[in-house]
């Protein structure tokens, strides 16, 4: 027997299965199923795609294979690559709808400190589960939610969109875009240029803010939910 029964390739795509052509399928299977067990860590949660090669298998045999995967490992199959290279195109879109059609639909999350010298993008809008640092930067082509401290630079409706917002629970930014629109603060120990602030907010600093463009200006405001329901 093969030493090596069932081995694992990445692919420009995915994943690539080596396997023997000369053992039971059936045990092919076992060996299938106990090879991505001990590799879950690796592949955890991973949405793929996966190609076949050393061994002829039916369209029945490929279903089983995929269904061995997907029941004992977090991993989720997209397609089963044609392994001829003219395929590449079709299977970088197939991949790109169905990460599009699985995202949330309230955009991309983060959880993290961002430290100076990071930074996070989003094609949709961001959500970051901790404080963004000095030095540290955020872009999302919508809106952009902070769950801790905004200390850093935030640059939300990133292709252009005026309409967006910044939003965290401590507003204390470098600086922050939105849309066309800019405002920064040169030095923490001076006022923040650009921006406008309302003087409830200057006197309740600790309450969750929110940056949105008012007047060709950015404007920044305690949260409530009659404001909310205005943006939303």
């Amino acid at each position: 027997m093969n030493p090596q029964p069932v081995v694992i390739k990445s692919s420009k795509n995915g994943i690539n299965l080596v396997l023997d052509d000369k053992i039971p399928f059936a045990e092919l299977l076992d060996e299938i199923k106990q090879k991505f067990i001990d590799s879950e860590k690796f592949f955890q949660n991973a949405q793929i795609a996966i190609s076949f090669e050393g061994r002829d298998l039916t369209q029945d045999e490929q279903f089983e294979i995929i269904d061995v995967i997907q029941q004992n490992t977090s991993i989720t199959i997209i397609c089963i690559l044609d392994r001829d290279e003219l395929m590449d195109e079709v299977i970088r879109r197939r991949i790109g709808e169905y990460e599009e059609q699985h995202s949330p639909q309230t955009g991309q999350f983060y959880k993290g400190t961002l430290r100076s010298g990071q930074q996070v993008e989003s094609e949709t809008s961001l959500v970051v589960l901790g404080d963004v640092n000095p030095g540290a930067k955020v872009i999302a082509k919508g809106n952009i939610v902070i769950l801790g401290a905004l200390k850093g630079i935030a640059y939300a409706g990133a292709d252009g969109d005026n309409s967006c917002f910044v939003a965290a629970l401590d507003m204390d930014p470098v600086q922050i875009k939105i849309g066309d629109h800019i405002g920064r603060s040169a030095d923490k120990k001076e006022p923040v240029k650009g921006f406008r602030r309302k003087a409830k907010a200057e006197a309740t600093a600790s309450v969750p803010q929110i940056a949105t463009v008012y007047e060709n200006q950015i404007l920044i405001e305690p949260i409530s939910s009659g404001l909310l329901k205005n943006i939303l």
